[in-house]
């Protein structure tokens, strides 16, 4: 992953900064977001309000220069704020109704290990912990930064969240049930 700035020479104009730095770091912003959503779709979201988020501090001079790592950490940010939406959203959901919740069958996954099944049936607040610790790799005094909270509670936060993996790890996966071929007797071609 390359974290230098965009060039020596970056350009002073905003936009053309952005557009100097957007082809060489698309895939990469992409392929991080990708690899840790689940869906296609949603990546491409994400990576767009990576893009966004940057145009943004650009245009409002909150930066001076973008660089591969800048647009990752947003990305970092940007797949927690997702995760955690989505934890609060489920949160009321069930205090309103039964979850029925079905995949969209458009929605093609991005990868189907076993382990990435497991995360999704975790709490966000677990999921981004495991996430960055063990995917990402960052000691945990980052992702207690990141998470905004202490080293000793991002620990417990961590024991709490490989227990609740492991947790789903015992039970197997439920392979999908087959449709039953109808005979020819059943559909009356004989």
């Amino acid at each position: 992953m390359n974290a230098a700035p965009a060039s020596a020479s970056t350009p002073a104009n905003p936009a053309e900064q952005l557009l100097s730095i957007y082809d060489r770091a698309l895939p990469q912003v992409f392929g991080y977001v990708g690899r840790r959503c689940g869906t296609t779709a949603l990546a491409e979201d994400l990576t767009s309000e990576v893009f966004m988020a940057a145009a943004t501090a650009l245009l409002r001079g909150t930066t001076d220069e973008i660089s591969v790592g800048w647009l990752i950490g947003t990305a970092r940010h940007k797949l927690i704020d997702h995760w955690r939406r989505t934890e609060r959203q489920r949160s009321v959901l069930s205090l309103v109704a039964v979850d029925d919740h079905q995949p969209d069958p458009n929605d093609e996954p991005i990868t189907t290990t076993r382990t990435h099944e497991v995360l999704e049936q975790l709490s966000a607040e677990h999921r981004g912990a495991l996430t960055l610790r063990y995917i990402d790799g960052l000691p945990v005094g980052e992702v207690a930064s990141i998470l905004d909270r202490s080293v000793h509670a991002t620990e417990s936060l961590l024991q709490r969240a490989k227990t609740a993996f492991r947790h789903i790890t015992a039970t197997p996966a439920q392979p999908p049930t087959p449709t039953p071929t109808p005979t020819p007797k059943e559909t009356g071609h004989e």
